[in-house]
């Protein structure tokens, strides 16, 4: 493809249709950027958002038969297409899933992450030893192993109710301790 060709949209799209490969190619060197940025304002993960992109651009070609003039311009009606597809994703259990097991990076650049000294420096896990051990146990679950409250619960044979107490008055002790 000479890299100074440009496509007016009913061309673009009457090529489009009539499945020219060149013409996918202009419109994904030409279009790729702006959806991704659409996607990526919903899904954090470059990866994932790039997946994304990869199906957006698989449903257009699949799917430009059903694009109408009428109704819009050709940007609008792709920018719905990556839309619709980000936010298929963000619904989607696998992803939710994903989410809930992902771990915190050890990141400088994380919105409000703060540094440093590891817990040992500070001495917590010797205020965490001067807790009662119903309550450490439930401290360490949650907050150093990543355990959810309902994951506690099962682990431990506790209903959710008596977990949710137990780490709310271990945290108000080591507040106190603390200060």
């Amino acid at each position: 493809m000479n890299p100074t060709t440009t496509y007016g949209e009913t061309e673009l799209v009457a090529l489009l249709q009539a499945r020219n490969g060149q013409a996918f190619s202009y419109l994904y060197d030409n279009y790729s950027g702006a959806l991704l940025g659409v996607i990526g304002g919903i899904i954090t993960d470059r990866d994932l958002a790039g997946d994304v992109l990869q199906n957006v651009f698989v449903n257009i070609w699949r799917k430009i038969e059903l694009y109408d003039p009428s109704k819009g311009r050709l940007f609008t009606w792709m920018l719905n297409i990556a839309r619709n597809a980000a936010i298929d994703e963000v619904r989607s259990r696998s992803y939710r899933d994903a989410q809930k097991n992902q771990t915190i990076a050890d990141d400088d650049s994380l919105p409000g992450a703060v540094t440093g000294p590891a817990i040992g420096d500070v001495g917590l896990k010797k205020v965490l030893n001067k807790l009662k051990e119903e309550w450490r146990v439930l401290i360490d679950l949650s907050y150093f192993q990543g355990f959810t409250h309902e994951e506690i619960a099962k682990l431990q044979g506790l209903p959710l109710g008596t977990v949710k107490t137990r780490i709310r008055t271990a945290l108000s002790h080591l507040r106190t301790m603390i200060s």
